[in-house]
């Protein structure tokens, strides 16, 4: 078989004028100049991209406070062990985070911050000699807490909130389930019983676990349920949340709640199969927005709020 030489001379061209580009020049970043305004910096920000993502997010965030239509915070227990707290209870005291759902790994590194004002062990060092998850008063708290809860027919989340609110907590301020409770803002903890260090202490009680979240499950379908118009962020949870946020949606539609039109983004640090699927794609594929954000918590959160802020009054 023979291959001769193709005749590139007979190659067609057409003008670069004619030819339809992706970028244009006012859509590059703006050099920054020393002192400048922080709304400033985020609109010298590249039209390109997540750059567009970004904004299209900050302008869904508070085009919902301002329609007062929910925005509501997912997460696990990352975005707490990276130092968030105090901006997210700040935005619940402001009104712009209408709920918050954790996993049970949030609900205790936010308990433990509330009662001693430091959480995170060190993981290695406690599974070799059998010590990890052990302190007894993250266990022992926080399963009187849930139980009492229980008896009261209140979930996880309000419960703990209560104990923290009630209890000797010298650092109620750096508590998302405090605020919940002083802000009357849903706080909800979906627990997966054998995942968190509480589930190995001796007062453990399953069926005071199971019900506890269950009852959370119940007030964040509620939340869902009203989400017309609205905004739901996950921040670093790649499994429990994106699984939960979808049966509750589901729910919310089955009962007859409208639930179409509103956005939904993931804050994380690499890609993952469940938020892409249950976060971004598959509930807004009724008329909604999803974005999916990779990078940092510690500096992508505080980034959003902060934009978010300078929209509002």
């Amino acid at each position: 078989m023979d291959f001769p030489p193709l005749d590139f001379r007979s190659i067609r061209t057409y003008p670069l004028r004619e030819r339809e580009n992706k970028v244009h020049s006012d859509q590059l970043a703006r050099i920054w100049k020393k002192g400048g305004s922080f709304a400033g910096f985020l609109d010298s920000l590249p039209r390109i991209l997540v750059g567009n993502d970004f904004r299209a997010v900050v302008d869904a965030t508070a085009a919902a406070v301002r329609n007062q239509r929910p925005v509501l915070v997912m997460m696990g227990a990352h975005p707490i062990k990276c130092g968030l707290t105090p901006i997210l209870v700040h935005l619940m005291e402001r009104g712009v985070i209408s709920a918050v759902a954790f996993n049970g790994a949030g609900a205790i590194h936010d308990f433990e911050l509330a009662f001693t004002g430091q959480t995170s062990e060190d993981v290695q060092h406690g599974l070799d000699d059998g010590s990890f998850g052990m302190a007894d008063e993250t266990g022992r708290l926080m399963n009187r807490a849930l139980a009492e809860g229980v008896q009261q027919g209140i979930g996880a989340g309000r419960a703990l909130g209560q104990a923290i609110l009630t209890g000797k907590f010298p650092n109620k301020e750096l508590s998302i389930l405090h605020q919940g409770v002083v802000s009357n803002i849903p706080v909800t903890v979906h627990i997966a019983v054998g995942t968190d260090i509480i589930h190995q202490h001796p007062t453990t009680d399953g069926a005071v676990l199971g019900e506890a979240s269950y009852l959370d499950f119940q007030k964040l379908a509620a939340v869902v349920a009203k989400l017309e118009g609205g905004l739901v962020i996950n921040i670093g949870s790649a499994v429990i949340m994106p699984e939960v946020f979808l049966k509750a949606l589901t729910i919310a539609r089955n009962l007859g709640h409208t639930t179409e039109h509103f956005t939904t983004v993931n804050f994380d640090m690499i890609r993952h199969y469940r938020p892409t699927e249950n976060i971004v794609r598959r509930p807004t594929a009724k008329g909604g927005h999803g974005y999916y954000i990779i990078g940092r918590h510690e500096l992508m959160i505080p980034l959003w709020a902060a934009a978010v802020l300078e929209k509002l009054p």
